[in-house]
């Protein structure tokens, strides 16, 4: 097990637990096919991990994270509070281990938006989509639930979801745009204003009701015409009026 220890996030917030992770957990990632090339012993640890944060998570979703505890995990997961303490070492680090594989999969799916071919109105697009179908899941409200009740009393809680979720996903979008402002199809400018921007854009519609006034949906889909409006908006406020066709051309000043 790691003993490392973080006391202050990189924007200088305090932050009691964020990255800390059994040293064999591999996250969502990890392929059957890898198992193979493992000891039998490493796949049973492996696999018993995995089972603990599925028991951990429903927990944490179903009681708060006060509610929880390490014997009661234990004993949901049919095994002794030693076993599970020989992988996690405190109820922190299981809810960070928690967080990661929640975001680790979707945020590979964001990368593969973002690196996709394409002019940028559908990269844009794809990206909004794969976001917000994510935010507005069940999942996500479970979350942001779990996070608004808790974070007064374990404002930890509110540091290691923002390190796991929205922090990264915005350094994803905005080195997107910094390269973007760097060959001129966007004006040159603030990319962290322009990943605030955009989202807030991504987020004005039917998310917006789900969030702040508890509206529930018969689907967790977006709206194809509230993507594209958002897409079009941002492109209004940033896309460079000189660039055309992938090239930026000679803007001749009357």
């Amino acid at each position: 097990m790691r003993t490392i220890e973080t006391s202050r996030l990189p924007n200088g917030a305090p932050m009691a637990f964020v990255g800390l992770m059994p040293k064999d957990y591999s996250g969502p990632t990890a392929k059957a096919s890898d198992l193979h090339h493992k000891s039998a012993r490493a796949c049973t640890r492996r696999d018993r991990i995995h089972v603990i944060l599925d028991v951990a998570e429903r927990s944490f979703i179903e009681r708060g994270f006060a509610a929880t505890s390490m014997s009661r995990i234990a004993a949901d997961c049919g095994g002794s509070k030693t076993t599970l303490w020989n992988h996690f070492s405190s109820k922190e680090q299981l809810f960070s281990a928690y967080l990661d594989r929640r975001v680790s999969a979707f945020g590979e799916m964001l990368d593969q938006a973002l690196i996709a071919s394409g002019p940028m109105e559908a990269v844009l697009s794809r990206f909004a989509t794969i976001f917000l179908t994510k935010v507005m899941s069940a999942e996500a409200s479970s979350l942001r639930r779990l996070i608004g009740a808790e974070s007064h009393r374990f404002p930890h809680l509110a540091d290691a979801f923002f390190e796991c979720g929205p922090k990264r996903v915005r350094s994803r979008l905005e080195r997107y745009f910094e390269e973007h402002m760097t060959t001129g199809e966007l004006r040159n400018g603030d990319p962290d204003l322009a990943v605030r921007q955009f989202l807030a854009l991504c987020e004005a519609g039917k998310l917006a009701d789900i969030i702040w006034h508890g509206l529930t949906s018969s689907s967790e889909t977006p709206a194809i015409h509230e993507v594209d409006q958002a897409v079009e908006a941002f492109l209004r406020i940033w896309k460079h009026p000189a660039f055309s066709g992938g090239r930026e051309t000679e803007a001749k000043e009357g």
